[in-house]
């Protein structure tokens, strides 16, 4: 326990800003996982759609720095990589 009344309010800073990223990176995942099951149902256009909101997503996340730029970059890359194989196939 802080004793002192800066801290105190630290506290329930940090409190709050590790459950607003917890739902952020959460989101990430959960729309991450949306895209890999959309291309692997061969639906191009639902895939692409659910690329676009996780792309939008990580972005958010990466400006807030909830996630660093070059995690987020590196994610869409990657995802991108097997939509554009699953667009070719």
């Amino acid at each position: 326990m802080p004793n002192i009344r800066s801290s105190e309010k630290d506290v329930r800073r940090i409190k709050a800003r590790t459950a607003r990223n917890k739902a952020t990176k959460s989101r990430v995942r959960t729309l991450r996982k949306k895209v890999i099951a959309a291309i692997a149902s061969g639906d191009s256009k639902a895939a692409q759609e659910a690329y676009n909101n996780f792309a939008s997503a990580a972005d958010k996340a990466a400006k807030t720095s909830t996630l660093h730029k070059n995690t987020a970059s590196r994610l869409k890359s990657r995802i991108a990589q097997k939509l554009g194989k699953a667009a070719k196939a």
